[in-house]
């Protein structure tokens, strides 16, 4: 049950959807290194997006995931238990992994085996931050959604002892395990590709704008960076796609271009010519910030959630420091912190910032999981032995 490769196991990974290739879909790559014979569950899969990170590995995927409920999979989400439930576990796996920020760690398990989930965040839209997301519905819809949205929280109380073992994304996401679960969570921070790392720093590259770049989600505050860059003038590349995108679209001014989803080497070239990220949202834990601090540019990030764990500052000594915070998501707090980075701007030192990303690096990543699942197979073991 237990070998020395883990590569030997049979092992079932449940993610919640394959429809983008964002963070959680990085850690699920990491993880098919460490399993190259997993077989991958899902409630909805998008073969055209995902499909060649996935390749050689079978992907079962639930009965939601027909081509129109899949275009609107995030409005579905009273319908994500009965999408769940209508996945089946196709054979007698050795380990089960859940990759959870929706309903992932719901799935049946007929026969008894080893479940770690690994957890982003229990689902925004259920605890803690429910409001966000009502306020970007339509007035009438808001009491129907609440309604939905404290059912799918009943529900995914029920699932909580489906897994035997949390390990969390961050600190932060621990104490909300632990808050709204009642379950103490391990903590594995996700990996950054060490590919990121062994590229040469081009310190030379002119910085022309500020960048932003994620998904266009409510939460994610990328409103407070259009009213406050409607405000400046200052130019603002926003990268990514989203449900708020076409209303901000209309909203901005011409000095803030939205690109919309880009091939990595786009990106990694608006990262180079950027003088900082700007990370307004309170995120679970964020690899976008880490992923831009491997390219030795700074990020301002409001001082919430998990940019605490990845972002230094010190404004005393600013050679060893990796960014600005500021205190609250409104544009008076924002504005204020942008002037104290153009006035540090110059003293940040790429190298540094980079040094700091390499503790959060993909051998790392699989270090330190492998030595949870190794602790996970023996307690089963014991457990079973008893």
């Amino acid at each position: 049950m237990s070998p020395d490769n883990l590569k030997d196991l049979n092992v079932a990974i449940v993610h919640y959807w394959l429809v983008t290739w964002r963070g959680g879909e990085k850690v699920i790559a990491s993880l098919l290194k460490m399993f190259p014979k997993a077989d991958i569950y899902t409630l909805f899969y998008d073969q055209t997006e995902c499909g060649k990170y996935v390749k050689g590995h079978q992907v079962f995927s639930s009965s939601l995931d027909k081509p129109l409920i899949r275009k609107n999979y995030q409005k579905l989400f009273p319908l994500y238990p009965y999408g769940i439930k209508s996945l089946k576990l196709k054979k007698k796996y050795d380990l089960i992994i859940s990759s959870e920020s929706g309903p992932a760690k719901g799935i049946t398990i007929d026969s008894p085996t080893p479940h770690l989930c690994y957890i982003h965040t229990p689902m925004r839209y259920c605890w803690g931050y429910m409001e966000p997301y009502l306020q970007s519905l339509p007035a009438w819809s808001r009491p129907f959604a609440r309604k939905a949205f404290n059912k799918l929280a009943q529900w995914d109380l029920t699932t909580v002892d489906n897994a035997d073992l949390y390990v969390a994304n961050s600190n932060n996401v621990a104490k909300r395990v632990e808050r709204f679960y009642k379950k103490k969570a391990e903590v594995c921070h996700p990996p950054i590709s060490l590919d990121l790392l062994n590229q040469p720093l081009n310190k030379q590259t002119e910085k022309n704008h500020y960048l932003s770049f994620g998904a266009i989600t409510p939460y994610k505050n990328i409103d407070l960076l259009v009213d406050l860059f409607n405000q400046t003038g200052k130019p603002l590349v926003v990268i990514g796609e989203g449900s708020e995108k076409k209303k901000l679209e209309l909203k901005a001014k011409s000095n803030i271009r939205f690109t919309g989803s880009l091939p990595w080497n786009e990106i990694n070239r608006l990262i180079l010519q950027s003088r900082a990220l700007i990370f307004p949202g309170e995120e679970d834990f964020g690899i976008i910030p880490l992923e831009v601090m491997s390219q030795g540019v700074p990020v301002i990030a409001l001082k919430k959630g998990g940019a605490l764990e990845t972002v230094v500052e010190n404004r005393e000594n600013v050679e060893t420091s990796s960014g600005i915070f500021f205190d609250e998501p409104e544009v008076e707090s924002l504005s204020k912190a942008i002037d104290d980075f153009e006035r540090l701007e110059s003293q940040f030192d790429p190298q540094w910032i980079r040094q700091q990303v390499t503790r959060f690096g993909e051998d790392r990543f699989q270090r330190e999981m492998t030595a949870y699942i190794h602790r996970l197979l023996e307690d089963w073991k014991a457990k079973v032995a008893n």
